[in-house]
């Protein structure tokens, strides 16, 4: 096992599997580090949307991308059924409010480029007539849907590991070492040293502490979101589902599961020893009674499971993909906040061009690293 290559990455949820595959399909050595298990973090954990609806207009550019020219194809190229379904995305108002907020995002989308409009309730049940008559309105995107998060991530470290990259496991960073001004090393808590000419920072919240050793800060906070499954329901609607306030998503899945995800508003409380990523008492109850009121068809379904898990909150709620001027060689993917799965792969692909000094796929200057420095 060697420990030089020409790109170390730092984290293997589905940005650095999705990187490690674009970097070894142009020929580059790749070594991911990760320190627990692949796609161990919100990679897994997340309620599988593939949506460009509803986004920050400066990340919406990499969805676009991403759904257009790489997630129709990727269960071909990855020798793998991701369970990519792209079938739209109702996005639900029940109040006034609501389809003001809906309207915002919309009219911001809509002026990006996006094909996404407001119906009416009655529009909506027409598309999925599960819905409760509470449902005055929605936002309709025809072009977004939804993936197996687990899949998906574990398809893309197979291929690239198939190409030959190395994946380390329970190799915890916790130190990125300068040599002559220039990332270079990688320093593990096992004592482990890790070389490459590129390092690509991709380790969810942990990146922040990573990142510091090098004199770097992004703000970034830990985050807790929960989701549930229920047991097998007869096919229903393939739609991925939201709401105006995001209180609880989901889809229904290829086996008929019903996925949901969501929040009850109290999880910035949660214990503060709670690194496990251990579910609540409160916020599947919470999410269980919004499904119940949007879908009453799905109120007497079973819950298989619940589980919790962290995300990587950025101050202004989009991620930072970036290079880092002030450490020549060091990359940045982190800040997600939850955003993504979705643009996972096309993140990926962007990291591989970064590296190699290509010209993007699509263009990201708001999600530059040092946006938050202070303005003269």
């Amino acid at each position: 096992m060697s420990k030089n290559a020409e790109v170390v990455i730092i984290g293997a949820g589905i940005t650095g599997c999705a990187a490690a595959y674009y970097l070894a399909k142009k020929g580059v050595s790749v070594i991911v580090l990760e320190s627990t298990m692949i796609g161990h973090g919100g990679s897994s954990r997340n309620g599988g949307g593939v949506r460009q609806s509803a986004r920050d207009v400066r990340e919406l550019p990499i969805a676009m991308y991403a759904i257009e020219h790489l997630w129709p194809y990727l269960s071909e190229e990855l020798d793998c059924d991701i369970e990519y379904h792209k079938d739209g995305n109702l996005r639900l108002a029940k109040t006034e409010g609501h389809i003001k907020i809906l309207q915002n995002l919309v009219d911001a989308s809509v002026a990006a480029g996006l094909d996404v409009r407001m119906i009416s309730g009655d529009e909506a049940r027409q598309i999925c007539p599960y819905m409760s008559e509470e449902v005055i309105a929605a936002s309709w995107c025809p072009t977004d849907g939804h993936a197996n998060p687990m899949v998906t991530t574990l398809a893309f470290y197979r291929k690239a590991r198939s190409m030959g990259v190395q994946f380390i496991t329970g190799e915890e960073v916790v130190e990125i070492r300068k040599d002559k001004g220039r990332a270079r090393k990688v320093l593990t808590k096992a004592g482990n040293c890790y070389e490459g000419e590129t390092i690509i920072l991709a380790a969810g919240f942990a990146s922040r502490a990573i990142a510091n050793t090098v004199g770097i800060d992004v703000p970034l906070i830990r985050q807790n979101l929960e989701c549930l499954v229920t047991e097998a329901q007869p096919p229903m609607f393939w739609q991925m589902l939201g709401t105006a306030e995001a209180d609880f998503y989901g889809h229904q899945s290829k086996h008929g599961s019903f996925v949901f995800g969501g929040s009850s508003g109290l999880e910035m409380f949660v214990k503060n020893d709670n690194t496990a990523g251990e579910s609540t008492s409160i916020t599947a109850a919470s999410v269980c009674r919004g499904i119940m009121k949007y879908f009453p068809s799905l109120a007497d379904a079973k819950i298989v499971r619940h589980w919790s898990g962290f995300m990587d909150a950025c101050a202004d709620h989009v991620p930072i993909i970036d290079k880092v001027d002030e450490v020549p060689g060091l990359i940045l993917a982190c800040g997600f906040t939850g955003h993504g799965f979705g643009i996972g792969p096309g993140s990926g692909l962007i990291l591989s061009q970064m590296v190699l000094g290509e010209k993007l796929c699509v263009d990201i200057p708001d999600l530059k690293y040092d946006r938050f420095k202070a303005k003269a």
